[in-house]
């Protein structure tokens, strides 16, 4: 089977792995190009709403790969991702020369360096794309896109992130998306410290919190968790956009990638503390933006 070299509604089989909070609205953007998708989610029900709208269901990762010719991933952690391609069932067992795997999970660039080994050894393209801008992101269709990987490859299904995000950059081969997200989850970490504190900051001060964030994200301290995050914190909406314990998990891989290359991050060790603490604390199912629950029992402010 030759390599694919363009994507066609009316031709090309698209396979999802991963429906959770970002993937169930990603497959669906691509869904509403009018491809025909088949699934898989470990639990079943949360990809219920992709099935009532048009998806097929597959039993596994494996025969999702056999019913498709691009198959996306977007799962939780490295062990994910490791037995959704390499398991028994896996894609790499169903996938077929010529076919394009596009891991979307955060994950070690170790990881996505040997999924792109085994394709090929198999004639199977691999890209890593991993994305930022959490679950209003994926929700709208504005997600940044990380990508690594064959680049003719990524060409060819540029269509399909496009039905994704706004900001689809490569970056260069394999693992180079997730390097360049270790970046990003790298700055979030001091940001969202910074936010955090502020909102502490502000209200042992007696401030209008909505007042003080609508003035200072105006100016040099703009960013996005300011203006997505903060509102939520304020209204003490906790729910995830972005799961605490993945963002422990993202800034343990730039941690481990950072040691490797013998660099000192003494900020992103600190917040991934924090960030234990927060777990520790039982909140680790909960958005990034728990964060502050955090902050607030350090400095006897709990609400």
């Amino acid at each position: 089977m030759s390599a694919i070299t363009s994507v066609l509604s009316e031709k090309t089989k698209i396979g999802w792995v991963g429906t959770g909070v970002m993937g169930r609205w990603m497959c669906q953007h691509v869904m509403d190009l009018g491809y025909h998708m088949t699934v898989y989610n470990r639990t079943k029900a949360k990809a219920d709403p992709l099935v009532d709208t048009g998806a097929a269901w597959a039993d596994s990762p494996q025969a999702v790969a056999e019913n498709s010719d691009v198959i996306f991933t977007i799962v939780g952690f490295p062990a994910d991702v490791r037995e959704v391609y390499f398991g028994e069932n896996g894609i790499l067992a169903g996938a077929k020369a010529g076919n394009i795997v596009v891991d979307m999970t955060t994950t070690e660039p170790s990881l996505a360096l040997e999924i792109y080994q085994k394709g090929q050894v198999q004639g199977t393209s691999s890209i890593d794309a991993p994305v930022s801008g959490g679950d209003v992101g994926a929700r709208e269709a504005k997600l940044a896109i990380m990508i690594g990987g064959d680049e003719q490859a990524v060409q060819t299904v540029q269509p399909l992130f496009a039905a994704m995000g706004q900001n689809i950059v490569y970056q260069g081969g394999a693992g180079a998306g997730q390097h360049t997200k270790m970046c990003n989850q790298i700055t979030i970490a001091g940001t969202m410290v910074g936010v955090c504190e502020a909102l502490v900051y502000g209200a042992k001060a007696g401030l209008d919190l909505e007042v003080m964030l609508s003035t200072i994200s105006k100016g040099a301290a703009k960013c996005w968790s300011l203006d997505n995050l903060a509102p939520r914190v304020l209204k003490r909406d906790f729910d995830p956009g972005f799961f605490v314990e993945h963002f422990i998990k993202d800034m343990g891989i730039a941690l481990a990638e950072a040691k490797q290359m013998n660099l000192s991050l003494p900020g992103l060790a600190l917040v991934h503390q924090l960030y234990l603490a927060v777990q520790a604390q039982g909140h680790g199912r909960l958005g990034t933006q728990a964060l502050m629950l955090a902050l607030e029992q350090m400095s006897g402010r709990n609400q």
